[in-house]
């Protein structure tokens, strides 16, 4: 494997997606979006009334990925990583963002009453960190804020350092 594999995740609204596809601009890894790769493939095993969303299968997700993941050189954007294999990744990133400013996020989103408030309490009590911290190897995984356009600038860069730093130090 030439090139890593990352892993950005977080609470919906947190700007997984625009950190995503803009290192994968910047550094020309692949970026897939599993909310968008399921829409695109039908990966799903129902529909969920209570969230209005359909319910992702988390095995068609993996055997959709499997030989990419394997290649190398693959950012993958999801707000859930328990399912992922270990090995996929090289390293996780989980992004944070400060409660007023997610409110506001999912709120133009069209987000309200349960679904709202269970994002806004996932975020407050670190769900998605947990999550990640269980399910991979504690230091490949970070978390970094994203509150504004220079926290982004930032991540950007010590995303991009990092990756610099695994191809040298793994070619």
């Amino acid at each position: 494997m030439r090139r890593p594999n990352v892993l950005i995740t977080g609470t919906p609204g947190v700007g997984k997606t625009t950190l995503g596809k803009e290192l994968a601009s910047r550094t020309g890894l692949s970026y897939v979006n599993v909310g968008d790769l399921a829409k695109e493939g039908e990966l799903y095993e129902g529909f969920d009334e209570e969230y209005d969303c359909p319910i992702l299968d988390e095995d068609k997700v993996i055997d959709e990925l499997e030989d990419r993941m394997s290649e190398g050189g693959v950012v993958v954007d999801y707000h859930g990583c328990d399912f992922f294999p270990e090995r996929w990744f090289h390293i996780v990133f989980v992004l944070r963002t400060e409660n007023s400013f997610l409110y506001n996020r999912l709120e133009n989103r069209g987000y309200t009453g349960k679904k709202l408030q269970d994002n806004i309490q996932c975020e407050i009590f670190q769900t998605l960190y947990e999550e990640a911290m269980l399910s991979y190897k504690k230091e490949i995984v970070h978390q970094l804020p994203s509150n504004t356009p220079e926290d982004l600038e930032r991540n950007l860069d010590q995303i991009m350092q990092w990756i610099e730093q695994w191809m040298k130090d793994n070619n």
